[in-house]
């Protein structure tokens, strides 16, 4: 078969680009394409199938595995812009389609019309129908051609009726869509409002509750929002709060002191109350003057505890200065029934930061920000890059400064390839930017294997510490339960990584210095303890660390012996997985199920 191949020109009136990267041949009457990069011959489907083989998209055609990465991206963007134009072609013949029956109707209007306007004798009038009615004839002939190529289309072979009512759907959504959102978007212009109002909790809600109306639906009144509607509110977080207040006294509570830097250089604090229900705001103060003394802040915390409940709060979280570190010391001693702790969340950050310190990886960080400030600060090249990476953006926003550094440095990584293939290409050659000192400069770090190594190896670094940081700040689940195992399992990783010792107890020693307080604390021994998924895991004999902060805890926190001895009893129990512990559903729920529940 191959030797009756004709080498056929492809001739210049081909204009779609996939012609580019394929060769034609004759069998007899039959014309094949053959790929240049794969040398895989199709014997139909014509240039959109090569395009799709090309574009690695999978569906009519086997994706090509040795086509080069601007191609292939050219051949998707090509693809893309077909999709385009066919669904504003379906917009048009549905628009037309939907008008259909509105002329019909205005056309029987015209002709009874023509018929009234013969009685009356007059023919500047007669003449004014006629002349509309023959506009409206031929819109409508223009209409019917219209039906009866979308009828053509339909009967094609692989076009369905589930197909057609999704395609006018899409487009009657996205016309309704475009509509609705340019109406909220110049009330939120007008009214000033941030643009991240959107993101309100509530946003979706109302727009929910607006459509559910229907049309005939009116606007509240100005004294309609300053009345009923606002007292339903007021109440409705009343309740909230005291639905979290009723169950404090079967929890506890947790209170956490926030702790905030205005523009104008004053400090805010916000006290907040914590259960496993949601979160209660308490309330906020100016704490710029009071900041360095430990003992007004013990007296602020004291007053905030004592309005709460003493027996109700468990822990006071604050960030670990030292001044919070002495007022939390006179708290404990001040009521033995509850615990400081200093925010898990901001430890970690602490230790991200010590280890982008580091003159290597602070080296390696600095690198990639000289990229990342040359790419977003020219309009150009961050389009340029967004093609390339598919949309994707090189920084990612994290919780904090320092976990952004990292989280970042991961995001450029999981991106080299897409990222080398632009400094590579011919339209990154053309670009202007691509010729001054920070483009070369660009140029040079993204085709640095050294820089790549080094970033992969801070990735692997700091991956399992921003694990234990989301596991902090998540409200998915309790994080105290997670945490000792989390960071336990943060060291063994660094270990494994670096083998030797003179090489990870650098990392470790951050850790430790900045965890200290955390690492030995009985809560987050508790929280291991009490979690099955970790306990039941343990090999051997547990940590005396760990034991002792369980008995720690029961002792503070329960100062009842009756109480304490049931419990003793309890645990037991749960040591042994003996009892209610040891029944099938309670063992599949070790994995499953949140600690607190």
């Amino acid at each position: 078969m191959c030797s009756n191949l004709e080498p056929v020109p492809i001739t210049p009136q081909k204009h779609d680009p996939a012609w580019k990267h394929v060769q034609m041949f004759k069998n007899g009457e039959k014309v094949m394409l053959k790929c240049i990069y794969c040398l895989k011959m199709f014997k139909g489907g014509g240039i959109h199938r090569i395009k799709e083989h090309l574009a690695c998209q999978k569906g009519n055609a086997s994706t090509c595995c040795r086509v080069p990465h601007d191609v292939r991206l050219s051949m998707q963007q090509s693809l893309d812009g077909v999709v385009v134009k066919k669904r504003k072609k379906q917009r048009i013949e549905e628009e037309i389609m939907n008008v259909a029956p509105l002329a019909t109707a205005v056309h029987n209007t015209v002709a009874n019309q023509v018929d009234v306007s013969e009685g009356f004798q007059s023919i500047g009038v007669q003449n004014s129908v006629e002349h509309n009615s023959s506009m409206l004839l031929n819109h409508i002939e223009g209409v019917s051609k219209g039906v009866e190529r979308r009828k053509k289309l339909r009967a094609s072979k692989n076009y369905t009726k589930s197909d057609a009512a999704m395609e006018k759907n899409a487009v009657f959504l996205k016309k309704v869509d475009s509509r609705i959102h340019m109406a909220i978007g110049r009330f939120l212009y007008d009214i000033g409002a941030p643009f991240d109002a959107v993101n309100s909790i509530y946003f979706q809600e109302m727009v929910e509750a607006i459509a559910s109306g229907g049309s005939g639906i009116e606007r509240p009144s100005r004294n309609e929002i300053r009345g009923w509607v606002l007292r339903n509110s007021v109440e409705e977080v009343k309740n909230d709060i005291d639905r979290c207040k009723m169950t404090w006294g079967r929890t506890g509570c947790s209170i956490l002191v926030d702790q905030w830097s205005t523009d104008s250089g004053r400090t805010l604090l916000c006290f907040l109350a914590y259960c496993p229900e949601g979160i209660v705001f308490l309330k906020s103060l100016d704490a710029t003057e009071i900041m360095a003394s430990s003992e007004y802040l013990f007296e602020l915390i004291k007053q905030v505890v004592e309005e709460v409940g003493v027996g109700q709060v468990l822990q006071v979280i604050t960030s670990g200065e030292e001044q919070y570190a002495a007022a939390g010391k006179q708290l404990t001693d001040t009521f033995p029934t509850l615990y400081w702790s200093p925010s898990a969340a901001h430890c970690i950050d602490l230790i991200l930061e010590d280890i982008g310190n580091l003159e290597w990886i602070g080296a390696v960080i600095e690198q990639a920000r000289s990229i990342t400030r040359f790419v977003y600060n020219h309009s150009a090249v961050l389009n340029m890059v967004r093609r390339y990476t598919l949309g994707n953006d090189i920084v990612d926003p994290s919780i904090s400064r320092f976990a952004t550094n990292f989280t970042s440095l991961k995001r450029m990584v999981d991106l080299k390839h897409n990222l080398q293939a632009m400094v590579t290409s011919q339209e990154w050659m053309d670009c202007p930017y691509s010729k001054k000192t920070a483009g070369l400069e660009l140029l040079d770090c993204l085709s640095n294997q050294t820089f790549w190594s080094s970033c992969e190896m801070i990735v692997r670094l700091t991956a399992p510490l921003l694990r234990v940081l989301r596991i902090a700040a998540s409200e998915m689940r309790p994080a105290m339960g997670y945490i000792y195992a989390g960071m336990y399992r943060a060291k063994e990783a660094i270990k494994r990584e670096l083998v030797k010792r003179e090489d990870y107890t650098v990392y470790w020693n951050i850790i430790h210095h900045r965890w200290e307080r955390l690492w030995y604390h009985p809560l987050h021994a508790a929280g291991f303890f009490l979690n099955p998924k970790f306990f039941y895991s343990i090999q051997g004999d547990m940590h005396n660390e760990i034991l002792s902060g369980m008995f720690d805890c029961i002792e503070r926190l329960v100062p009842d012996t009756r109480v304490q001895d049931k419990i003793t009893k309890e645990i037991n129990l749960y040591k042994t997985a003996a009892g209610d512990f040891g029944r099938k559903m309670a063992v599949r729920a070790r994995d499953n199920l949140l600690p607190c529940l």
